[in-house]
């Protein structure tokens, strides 16, 4: 890349962070929702908004120049095909992935102690700072597991949903606020869902879905036993934080009924960089496994696998687990992919 094609590109990278920014203000002001009324001048979507003009003038100046609003003087509109990517219920809004990532950004002096020290950042040092920059722990997932668990993740696998129609013993690794299973235990009435984390707030958290199907506990994976052994294990973006991957995908293995199914959605990356050059999502998943993934496994002392470990890896250390059968399959989400695992 020349220097003038480099020095574009950091500007490109810079105004894109300086955006995520101001869409969080834009979000916790209530500026987005208020422009999604339709056109206004500054002055009546502060008024709509609640907020001072000259502040809310700025902002629009940034979101018009940004690509995000549009202008016809004197009017701002937010277009709706851009509105459903930052309000809304749906797995399109990718607000809650902005605002999660503007809130790694409050860890960094910790991490930079990393760094030269070693260790790493707590989990428990995130949940302040997303709660103040009005991330919810599970959002990004939440819309996800609604629109494509049942028909676009399950669905992929032959034969899996007959099975949880029949009713089957069904587990759910990192489980978090227990969303998957919310959707896939009203899909599946005949099934029973237990979902295990081992972060006691989320649990809390999770219990509040109130399932007659559906429980949920406080535990570590790499402590797993079954006895009655279970039909489908599931774990959806949570193997690659778990802080000992090795022995919870060994766990898993035993934890099977033998025509049982690990089901495990991860990331949809090669493990070996230069395989993901010019993949437009890998510089983004590789900056938010350095800011979340890694750091929080090596505080624990943990493997630190990160979010971009990789199809390669992933497929080797199943086999290591004791799967003989594991088939990746495309998921709905380019991101991601499917790993369908049997003993």
């Amino acid at each position: 890349m020349e220097a003038k094609d480099f020095a574009a590109h950091l500007t490109a990278t810079m105004t894109g962070s300086a955006l995520t920014m101001l869409i969080g203000v834009g979000h916790r002001t209530g500026l987005f929702e208020a422009a999604a009324r339709g056109p206004a001048t500054s002055a009546e979507l502060a008024e709509r908004a609640g907020l001072q003009e000259r502040y809310v003038r700025e902002w629009l100046g940034a979101m018009v120049t940004g690509g995000i609003f549009t202008y016809d003087d004197p009017h701002y509109t937010f277009p709706p095909e851009h509105a459903r990517f930052l309000l809304g219920e749906t797995a399109a809004n990718l607000m809650p992935s902005l605002l999660t990532l503007s809130a790694f950004t409050a860890i960094l002096p910790d991490l930079e102690r990393a760094f030269e020290h070693g260790g790493g950042v707590p989990r428990s040092a995130y949940g302040p700072h997303l709660e103040t920059l009005g991330a919810k722990t599970g959002d990004s997932w939440k819309h996800v597991y609604r629109e494509h668990l049942v028909d676009g993740f399950f669905g992929a696998v032959p034969g899996l949903k007959d099975r949880l129609t029949a009713g089957a013993r069904v587990l759910d690794l990192g489980c978090g606020t227990g969303h998957a299973i919310a959707v896939a235990a009203r899909a599946f009435p005949a099934s029973h869902f237990t979902g295990l984390d081992i972060n006691a707030g989320v649990v809390e958290q999770a219990r509040e879905h109130h399932l007659p199907n559906a429980e949920f506990a406080v535990g570590d994976a790499a402590g797993l036993t079954a006895d009655p052994p279970y039909d489908v294990i599931t774990a959806f973006d949570a193997v690659h934080d778990q802080d000992r991957p090795d022995v919870v995908l060994r766990r898993v293995h035993r934890a099977l009924a033998p025509d049982g199914l690990f089901f495990m959605v991860d990331t949809n990356f090669s493990s070996h960089l230069e395989q993901n050059v010019g993949n437009p999502l890998a510089a983004l998943t590789y900056s938010i496994s350095l800011m979340y993934c890694t750091t929080t496994s090596l505080a624990e002392g943990g493997a630190a696998l990160g979010a971009v470990w990789g199809r390669e890896k992933a497929a080797e250390m199943l086999a290591d687990a004791g799967f003989r059968h594991v088939d990746v399959l495309d998921s709905p989400r380019p991101q991601n992919c499917i790993y369908v695992c049997r003993p």
